[in-house]
């Protein structure tokens, strides 16, 4: 299953929990519903945030999985999560620190900075 795939059976598999039609879902982002039946099958690349933010919304997602659709949409266009965009591109501190993690940092290295950052509150 190629990402593109992935990220529309995710999407997919939530509006059908939900009892969502197609045509429901793709008027709720504000989208044509052949459009939106394309994203689910992977036949187009994953939309933007703000189209995103609204399929989110409709759906009543939680926030691990707000997270995991931003995941597969970064993935499914070799990008970064489309939340975490804005914030990189934001802040050369950011993008420094990333950059020096890449070389040196270990998934530990991050999950203790991860609890130092939840510690904060």
């Amino acid at each position: 299953m190629s990402d593109r795939q992935a990220f529309g059976a995710y999407l997919k598999g939530k509006r059908n929990e939900r009892g969502i039609t197609i045509r429901a879902m793709a008027y709720g982002i504000g989208v044509a519903a052949g459009y939106y039946c394309d994203i689910e099958s992977g036949r187009r690349t994953p939309i933007g945030l703000c189209l995103l933010d609204r399929a989110i919304d409709v759906l009543k997602l939680t926030e691990a999985d707000r997270q995991t659709v931003y995941d597969y949409a970064g993935k499914a266009r070799s990008a970064a999560p489309p939340d975490l965009t804005q914030y990189i591109n934001g802040s050369k501190a950011v993008r420094s620190a990333l950059r020096a993690a890449k070389e040196k940092a270990s998934d530990e290295d991050w999950q203790r900075f991860i609890g130092e950052l939840e510690r904060k509150g």
